[in-house]
């Protein structure tokens, strides 16, 4: 690289419009900032950039941008946010393959907390719903386990690779702040632990969690969540699954009630 090629490279900067938003209850507005060009540069390092000189395109000092990060490698699930009006990770969105200029949005499925950080609670009160753990009693060696077939394992790792993202909640036109309705992601759970051998202990459990309101039978079919999932987890074959195990256990219901009748009925 000749000198004039390096200078134009050093020159060169990246844009980005970010939301900002003191407080729940007080209104946005954007903010515009320029950051020096950095090959292979991702959201969250330009983001750090931004935090380490808050000032705007039009030369003023502001509050340093506030978000969510922790692993910065798709893993944690926390730095989700719409950068360019499509949910996705932060640490995974690279800027050389982002339109100018950067667009930063928080998730509107979920309660702003302040400018990109979100309150993701009602992702974790769902997965306490559906009870998505293994109950293990620790005071004592339980042994090797029962064994899984391969065929279960590949199905099941794939389940477990959900991050808690959020990202299929935001994407999904059933999901609004004010309602209830559970989402796509804590169902994959209920379906990953109720194939789990020791899981499926509680699985009829975990099925009739699905069955109340905000439950499964709100999902509008709209495929959304599949399509933003950074994991490629195949949403809508649990949502399919966990539903005809709904409605297996709804039939179930029926007849046993049925029979109740007749029993309390007595002879004759």
């Amino acid at each position: 690289m000749d000198t004039a090629q390096a200078s134009a490279v050093s020159s060169k900067t990246v844009t980005f419009r970010i939301w900002r938003q003191d407080d729940p209850n007080k209104p946005g507005h954007f903010d515009e900032f320029k950051v020096p060009y950095t090959k292979g540069a991702n959201v969250i390092s330009c983001l750090m950039e931004i935090q380490r000189n808050p000032v705007t395109v039009e030369g003023k000092k502001v509050a340093p941008v506030v978000w969510d990060a922790a692993c910065l490698e798709e893993v944690c699930g926390s730095c989700a946010m719409n950068i360019n009006g499509r949910v996705r990770m932060a640490c995974s969105a690279l800027v050389d393959k982002l339109q100018q200029p950067i667009t930063l949005e928080p998730m509107k499925k979920f309660p702003v907390v302040r400018d990109l950080t979100v309150d993701r609670d009602r992702m974790f009160e769902s997965l306490k719903r559906v009870k998505g753990w293994i109950p293990v009693d620790g005071t004592y060696n339980l042994g090797p386990g029962p064994r899984q077939s391969q065929k279960d394992q590949s199905v099941m790792y794939v389940l477990s690779t959900c991050i808690t993202c959020g990202s299929c909640l935001e994407a999904c036109p059933q999901v609004t702040l004010d309602n209830d309705f559970i989402g796509a992601a804590p169902i994959s759970q209920a379906r990953l632990f109720n194939m789990h051998p020791t899981g499926k202990l509680n699985a009829e459990e975990r099925t009739r969690a699905l069955m109340g309101p905000g439950g499964i039978q709100d999902c509008g079919k709209a495929q959304n969540c599949v399509k933003v999932c950074p994991k490629e987890i195949p949403l809508t074959t649990s949502i399919a699954v966990m539903n005809r195990e709904v409605s297996k256990l709804m039939i179930k219901d029926i007849f046993f009630k049925e029979e109740e009748q007749k029993a309390s009925s007595g002879p004759g």
